[in-house]
């Protein structure tokens, strides 16, 4: 007899079932859709050393997401100045008191109903309850990946915009007070985001 063939059996345990969490249409696009991407392909601001871009946006059935990418070249500042740059394209930059909302970039909205929404200045937009439904329209910023160097550094992210608007004119404003991007703003036109949205498929329709 093998020496550990007398050892005591545990009893088999039951497994609890782990049961699939469905986030609020409010935190994110639904998770088993396959959205309609629309091309935007412009510029939110651009100049000799700053790229702000809104690439395209994913329509889905409760909002949309807009695609964006970021591009900072090292210009005439100082290697300390570089440093703190660097750190806030990645939107973790140092400093989490009064002057940190300089090194945010802020987003918002205006939609053609006359409402609008901005994300937070701290952190990555405004917190919100998993279980509350917030106040329509709400914009929520996430970010995305990224890589650098000592001479450029760029990044992407996407804005999720709850619920789908209404079609007509949507008019995309940014600020980054930090990079020396003043307010700018693109608009353009959203009257087939309906159309986009009931094209929109279910993964397991």
């Amino acid at each position: 007899m093998n020496f550990f063939d007398d050892f005591p059996k545990p009893e088999p345990m039951e497994r609890p079932r782990n049961v699939k969490f469905v986030q609020p249409p409010w935190l994110g696009p639904p998770q088993d859709e396959l959205p309609v991407v629309l091309n935007i392909g412009q510029f939110l601001h651009r100049s000799s050393t700053r790229v702000l871009a809104v690439k395209s946006v994913e329509v889905y059935s409760t909002g949309c997401s807009f695609q964006l990418g970021w591009v900072i070249r090292h210009g005439e500042e100082s290697y300390e100045e570089w440093t703190t740059l660097h750190a806030s394209v990645f939107q973790h930059g140092p400093g989490m008191g009064p002057t940190s909302a300089d090194l945010q970039l802020l987003f918002g909205v205006q939609l053609a109903d006359g409402t609008s929404a901005r994300t937070g200045i701290y952190g990555w937009g405004v917190p919100m309850n998993h279980d509350k439904q917030p106040e329509a329209p709400a914009l929520t910023f996430r970010g995305g990946g990224g890589s650098g160097n000592d001479d450029e550094v760029s990044a992407s992210g996407n804005l999720w915009l709850w619920p789908l608007p209404a079609d007509g004119e949507l008019r995309l404003l940014a600020q980054w007070k930090g990079l020396d991007i003043d307010e700018c703003s693109i608009a353009f036109d959203g009257s087939n985001f309906s159309q986009a949205a009931a094209d929109a498929q279910n993964f397991w329709a």
